[in-house]
């Protein structure tokens, strides 16, 4: 139907007329343009009559076929009663659902008449135009041209009017249509509450009391599936119950042909294909987990499981041809339940074959079969459409049998397991218990839709999880974690971003799905959407709080790639400041990607911004005072980052010498040389008489002094300290070493030696050089001197006589203190 409108709809489109004349010449010219554009629209329109026609009789017969429909549903909804709870739903289903697509399809009818009649207005208009418009001044060329619009003009506007009454009519028609599927629509929603407080408040009898009146329960019951069951015989139904079995064992027949076929393929010709190289390297890439067996060991353990696997896969295929071939009504419902749990039971045989061994895949498989016969008896209570009464006799005990079940597989093979999967069967057994209580006090509904919330949810997990390992082994065999971004981008899209959102959305979905067991699905879509907190300045849903968490995601991905990706840009451009750089550009990107994030999280939940101001205006004060610090730190710390230091630098300060570490926007962080770790504020770094000692290339000045006996030949000495510094290789060779006579010390003639020594190692280079010079003066035999005194004793107020090879200089200076003996001190 919907096809069929969309062509109509954009063939009356083009028909409708685009053409437009602008302010020409003169008069004349805008006449002959006029008859130019309305001659080429009256062709065009007069082509699509033909079609328009022929869409028109498919649009009436679609119709005639919605009205069919919709009197179908109901009398199907309003004939049915309580107690069938499973009919029920079906039936409301369908009765909303053809609400849904009405209202899609007859939307484009709607835009299209409001056009045509906004077209028509014009028409009428330029026909009034051209009527009126007097002929006297106009040339005879133009009053032509003036005719033949006019004429045009009038004959569009009847065809538009035509086709514009002729959709008229068929809104008519729609209108009484959907006025009827409304009030169709109203009622199921009407009964959709009724199956929610029958589920979540108005529980049936508990169980106990079911035994008490043990028979009178089955005797209803057996009367009850009597009734619904009974063949049959004066008329064909696709309902009833001969046809149902017949059709259910069709769609046996079909599983058992996909297991033959498949247990025939991996058990003769599988065997023998093992050995093949393609085979071989599939196995050992995404099936094989312990590498102490042999690959035939490790096939024959999983072969069963593949098996199984690979039956389930056909089984689903098989179901999808047969929904797209037959258009039966109890074909189309039982397929498309049967594909799904195809769906759970081959995501958990496939996540087995890939995360566990063959020793552990049979203890994986058991753990999960509790939970795999379980949602299929629910599945079968869909298929069948089974009365209330027969679940609330039936479903209890079943359930209470298969969470006992659960309990003594998990006993018998948790330590078999990983912990992920022992995890998982913690949380089935804790909610088979939780099912088996809302069952046994009255609420067997509930404990349905919790059982079947929990199957989806781990259907969803174990989907989840399967590609995560898959795409795991994919980037360790590969080895990703050593490539650049530029290469693995898109596999961390879909790493981190991908399959996080799907997590995320996986507790909706399942909860929608669960839902969709009684036919809720649209009513929990509202419940979703819906606001929780609705107020003028905050608005609070389900989904809206998933869409800020996928966007955190996808923010944090965003950051991340482009903090990489600028980090390969700066390294390739300048290697010496890329880290200062980085550090600069990543607090920056960090600011904008965050704030972006958080401005759309704002829209998410429609905070008002006069809100927002109000709120800002009260803070600004306090906030005004409590950032000034850090404000200043900020301008600062840029100021740094922009050339003044950078990170790797060596710098002094406070008599500390370290390499910074980092900058941020408040602090810079250095590793001083003795191992400490000492941080700045930047405005008090900025302040502070630091020295940047990297920015003299990697070197620095050293001053070094030695001492020489007086007598010493003073040039001789500078030669050799000279020689000895420019041999080594512990200096900047393209600065010139200086040795100057500083001074005459006490002791000793004092040497100035000025070399430049590299700054990370002048420590080390300040001791070599020293120890060059000290070997190279022995080697000449010229003394270092150390400091020594001379004592005179006086005695009797005279000095005793000095002699002369004995008198230090400083006694020839002073004569008149030489009174005493003399004696060397040596220190």
């Amino acid at each position: 139907m919907k096809k069929y409108i969309l062509l109509l709809v954009c063939a009356l489109s083009l028909a409708l007329p685009s053409e437009a004349v602008l302010k020409e010449k003169d008069i004349t010219h805008t006449l002959s343009i006029l008859r130019i554009e309305l001659t080429n629209y009256h062709e065009e329109l007069q082509r699509q009559n033909g079609f328009m026609k022929e869409q028109q009789e498919r649009i009436q017969k679609q119709m005639f076929s919605i009205i069919n429909r919709s009197n179908q549903n109901s009398l199907m909804l309003y004939s049915q009663r309580n107690g069938y709870i499973f009919d029920l739903t079906y039936a409301c289903h369908e009765a909303t659902e053809q609400y849904n697509e009405f209202k899609t399809n007859v939307m484009p009818f709607t835009a299209f008449i409001s056009r045509t009649q906004v077209e028509i207005a014009r028409y009428d208009s330029l026909v009034n135009v051209l009527n009126s418009m007097p002929t006297q001044p106009l040339s005879a060329r133009s009053k032509i041209d003036r005719n033949v619009c006019l004429t045009l003009a009038v004959n569009i506007l009847r065809n538009l009017r035509e086709n514009s009454q002729q959709f008229s009519d068929y809104m008519r028609y729609y209108k009484l249509t959907e006025n009827q599927l409304r009030n169709l629509n109203d009622y199921a929603n009407k009964r959709y509450g009724d199956i929610q407080a029958s589920i979540f408040r108005n529980g049936a009898d508990s169980y106990f009391t079911i035994l008490r009146n043990l028979k009178y329960n089955i005797r209803e019951a057996t009367l009850t599936a009597a009734e619904k069951y009974k063949p049959i015989h004066k008329v064909s139904s696709q309902w009833d119950s001969r046809l149902i079995v017949g059709l259910l064992g069709l769609i046996l027949f079909w599983g058992f042909v996909s297991m033959l076929v498949n247990l025939l393929v991996f058990r003769l010709l599988l065997p023998h294909l093992v050995g093949r190289e393609r085979l071989h390297l599939f196995y050992t890439r995404y099936l094989q987990r312990d590498n102490s067996l042999t690959l035939e060991e490790s096939f024959a353990g999983k072969k069963v499981y593949i098996i199984m696997a690979a039956t389930v896969i056909t089984f689903a295929i098989i179901l999808a041809a047969i929904r797209a071939a037959w258009q039966q009504n109890f074909i189309i419902m039982a397929s498309e339940l049967l594909v799904e749990y195809a769906w759970l039971l081959g995501v958990i045989l496939i996540s087995l074959l890939i995360r566990l061994d063959a020793s552990q895949i049979k203890s994986g498989f058991r753990i999960y079969f509790p939970l795999v016969v379980i949602d299929f008896i629910v599945i079968t209570f869909r298929i069948i459409l089974i009365p209330n009464d027969l679940v609330n006799l039936i479903f209890p005990p079943v359930l209470l049998i298969c969470g006992l079940w659960q309990w003594s597989v998990i006993r018998r093979y948790n330590d078999n397991i990983p912990r992920t999967d022992v995890l998982y069967t913690y949380i089935s057994l804790l909610v088979f218990v939780a099912s088996v209580i809302c069952s046994w006090i009255g609420y067997t509904l509930l404990s349905v839709e919790v059982l079947i919330w929990w199957i989806m949810q781990l259907t969803c997990i174990l989907t989840i999880t399967c590609i995560h390992d898959l795409l795991r082994n994919y980037a360790e065999r590969l080895d990703y974690a050593s490539k650049p971004v530029t290469e693995v981008w898109f596999y961390n899209l879909i790493y981190q971003v991908v399959l996080p959102s799907l997590a995320v959305l996986s507790i909706v979905l399942s909860i929608y799905w669960a839902a969709d067991v009684f036919n809720l699905s649209d009513t929990t879509w509202k419940i979703f959407t819906q606001y929780i907190i609705n107020s003028a300045n905050f608005k609070l849903s389900i989904f809206g709080v998933c869409q800020v968490i996928i966007l955190y995601i996808l923010f944090s991905y965003i950051n991340q790639t482009l903090k990489a990706l600028l980090k390969i840009h700066f390294e390739k451009t300048d290697r010496a400041t890329a880290a200062s750089k980085n550090v600069m550009t990543k607090n920056v990107l960090q600011v904008i990607v965050w704030g972006i994030w958080f401005i759309v999280s704002l829209a998410i939940f429609h905070i008002n911004n006069t809100w927002l101001g109000y709120i800002s205006v009260g803070l600004s004060t306090g906030i005004g005072f409590a950032m000034k610090d850090i404000l200043e730190n900020i301008y600062y710390g840029i100021s740094l980052m922009m050339g003044r230091i950078k990170v790797g630098d060596w710098i002094e300060v406070d008599d500390k010498r370290g390499k910074v570490s980092s900058i941020s926007y408040t602090s810079t962080q250095i590793d001083t040389i003795d191992g400490s770790i000492m941080a700045f504020q930047n405005s008090q770094l900025f302040t502070k008489n630091y020295r940047n000692l990297t920015k003299n290339h990697g070197y620095e000045l050293a001053i070094l002094t030695v001492g020489v006996a007086y007598g010493s030949d003073a040039a001789q000495v500078r030669q050799i300290i000279s020689d000895a510094v420019n041999r080594l290789g512990c200096r900047d060779r393209n600065k010139e070493v200086k040795v100057v006579l500083s001074e005459f010390g006490a002791d000793s003639i004092n040497f100035k030696v000025i070399v430049w020594v590299p700054v990370l190692t002048q420590f080390y280079a300040k001791g070599e050089i020293l120890e060059s010079i000290y070997n190279a003066l022995n080697e000449n035999h010229i003394e270092i001197p150390f400091p020594q005194r001379d004592l005179h004793i006086i005695a009797d107020g005279k000095p005793s006589p000095v002699a002369p090879e004995l008198a230090t200089p400083a006694a020839a200076e002073k004569p008149e203190q030489a009174e005493s003996e003399q004696k060397q001190d040596k220190e």
